[in-house]
């Protein structure tokens, strides 16, 4: 029976016709083609994104992904041409095409989700602009409109919290704390103190309060880690300006990253009171520190005893069992902003929901190691829910929540939400498993309608539900037998 199976089995994916992979390389000149004319081509990309991917200790490379638009035009797709041009210090140029290795036969991929592809290569610089444009093969003829996507990237520098432990950085000074100390002597002089790097020997040392009232240079005999102090003369009023470090090291030069510090008033010395009053001060005192000392000795002696005794008697008493947190994956659309939504929902799971939250955007790591459609199964089945999230607004701007500002809306890196629809619709059959998954959303609406077979799930709308939302969540921590919580969970979802 089972050699029976196994041979159903291989004709079922002998029959599968092959999912076009993409083959990518250089063309930084025409693609040949423009210089043909073609009676139908296929339309743009549906998304395109971008974000830095770190390599090793010295090397940072772009992970460009986009999102075929699913319509009948996608029959006529043969490759996707992706530029990207920087502009800092010089300016740079590159192309590649990534040619698609099997003609698309369907509009999405079998299993229901959208063609998503990614290419990691082109090397980003530190803080530079990148504009990245992408355009699919063959192009649209002469003179008619071609479409194309593109989007803007700025990498990170130095100062980047991630970035700063890069060898590249380290060697720029980036880990360098000069912890810096100012105060005001007297109305013409700051003392500065600061602590070398011993991949330098010269600094500049500038104190502004509006303008420039100060400023003094050190330059030391050799480069060495050691606490250093400048007397700096000033020509204004010196407190509450800003003092402002600038190292010079052989690795950056003259554009090193430079360090601030505040002035504050020097703390006064010498200041003693007369005897009489310190004699009367320390007489006041006495009695009180005797006290205080007595009261100690006697509550270690009692703690001696009581350890002695626990130790004799050896008392066990019932422990409180902690709950453990209530593991969650959380699972949104592309057209969700990351940092305008996501970020408060996860504040709100981990604040009032007592839930481990568990996230794409958390584990890149994890993801390239493992696989995306294996991580995302590992995940469901330790998740104790799984929250589908959906925003009716999709054209939400973000507003710098999250440290972001209004130009960046999306920063998702990967769209998961049609491989856990896909995992859903796996688990239709049983309802153990189904009741594992809640829908959220902010408003008021019906599931659209590529998804409307999440109907079935429990729904909450936030904040209107929250309450209940949290307490469903809570619920899954319950000691309750095995037997009555299996049907019990068969109940509530056969009830929707």
């Amino acid at each position: 029976m089972s050699l029976v199976l196994l041979s159903l089995a291989a004709l079922c994916l002998g029959a599968m016709p092959p999912e076009p992979m993409i083959q990518c390389g250089s063309e930084n000149g025409p693609s040949p083609e423009w210089m043909v004319s073609h009676t139908l081509t296929p339309g743009d990309l549906r998304d395109l994104r971008v974000e830095p991917v770190a390599m090793d200790d010295y090397s940072i490379l772009m992970n460009i992904s986009w999102i075929l638009r699913a319509d009948a035009s996608i029959r006529f797709l043969k490759a996707t041409k992706i530029c990207v041009t920087g502009k800092s210090n010089f300016q740079s140029y590159s192309c590649v095409r990534c040619n698609y290795t099997e003609a698309f036969q369907t509009q999405t991929r079998p299993s229901g989700g959208k063609w998503t592809y990614s290419y990691i290569g082109f090397p980003v610089e530190l803080n530079t602009l990148y504009f990245i444009g992408a355009h699919n093969i063959p192009n649209a003829n002469m003179n008619e409109d071609s479409p194309s996507m593109s989007v803007n990237f700025t990498s990170p520098g130095c100062v980047d919290r991630v970035m700063k432990y890069k060898k590249k950085c380290i060697e720029l000074g980036s880990l360098w704390d000069p912890n810096i100390t100012a105060c005001k002597k007297d109305k013409k002089t700051v003392e500065v103190n600061f602590t070398t790097s011993p991949i330098g020997n010269r600094y500049m040392t500038v104190i502004q309060n509006y303008t420039v009232i100060g400023t003094a240079e050190l330059e030391l005999q050799q480069s060495k880690r050691t606490r250093t102090s400048v007397m700096v003369a000033v020509t204004g009023e010196s407190e509450g300006a800003m003092v402002q470090l600038t190292p010079y090291f052989h690795t950056c030069g003259n554009d090193c990253i430079r360090r601030k510090g505040t002035v504050v008033l020097c703390p006064q010395t010498g200041v003693s009171f007369p005897p009489d009053a310190s004699g009367s001060v320390l007489s006041g005192w006495l009695p009180l520190l005797l006290l205080v000392l007595l009261v100690a000795e006697w509550v270690l002696a009692v703690g001696i005893y009581l350890m002695w005794r626990h130790e004799k008697i050896k008392t066990s008493f019932p422990t409180t069992i902690l709950l453990s947190p209530i593991k969650v994956l959380v699972v949104y659309p592309s057209e969700i902003c990351f940092h305008h939504t996501i970020c408060y929902f996860t504040e709100f799971l981990q604040t009032h929901c007592r839930s481990e939250v568990i996230l794409d955007k958390w584990q890149k790591k994890k993801i390239a190691e493992m696989g995306l459609v294996q991580w995302l199964t590992t995940q469901k089945n330790e998740a104790d829910k799984v929250i589908f999230l959906l925003s009716n607004d999709i054209n939400t701007v973000c507003d710098g929540t999250c440290g972001k500002s209004k130009a960046s809306p999306h920063e998702n890196s990967q769209d998961l939400f049609p491989l856990a629809f896909n995992l859903f619709c796996s688990d239709l059959r049983s309802q153990i498993h189904l009741c594992k998954y809640v829908v959220v959303n902010f408003r008021e609406a019906d599931t659209k309608d590529d998804y409307n077979a999440l109907n079935v799930c429990p729904k909450y709308r936030l904040m209107k539900d929250a309450t209940a939302f949290c307490t469903e969540l809570l619920h899954v921590k319950q000691h309750v037998p095995v037997g009555k919580r299996l049907r019990a969970c068969h109940n509530s979802c056969s009830s929707m």
